[in-house]
């Protein structure tokens, strides 16, 4: 196995690491919207929130050589299922067919009490 670390997204806020290589599989762990530049959560709205998601993924791909098209696998977690339509949206924007298998979930909660997280698994090569 392989650690992957992007200084360009938040260091993980606990004992994990922002994504691991095993074998041709990248999986990337939970991602939230902390920016990697100030520490800062990013909160004014959903969109923000989701787009920040997003750029820390990003910046985990480009670490590892890969990018969004070789997502084969999604998870979403949302504080509320309210925010469905405006996280699938940002999130429909950074990819393209075929789109990966995806679950979304509403939970009771997520760390730092954020709105939505994301993990991917990405097929490397």
């Amino acid at each position: 196995m392989k650690d992957i670390i992007s200084k360009n997204a938040p260091a993980p806020i606990g004992p994990y690491s922002q994504a691991i290589v095993a074998g041709n599989l990248l999986f990337v762990s939970g991602q939230v919207a902390i920016n990697p530049v100030n520490g800062e959560l990013v909160t004014q709205d959903i969109q923000a929130e989701t787009t920040q998601v997003m750029e820390n993924i990003k910046a985990i791909l480009i670490e590892a050589g890969t990018d969004f098209n070789r997502i084969v696998k999604t998870t979403i977690f949302l504080k509320t299922m309210d925010d469905f339509a405006a996280v699938n949206t940002v999130y429909g924007s950074y990819l393209s067919q075929p789109f990966p298998a995806r679950e979304t979930v509403a939970v009771a909660g997520l760390p730092k009490n954020v709105n939505v997280e994301i993990s991917v698994t990405v097929l490397l090569g």
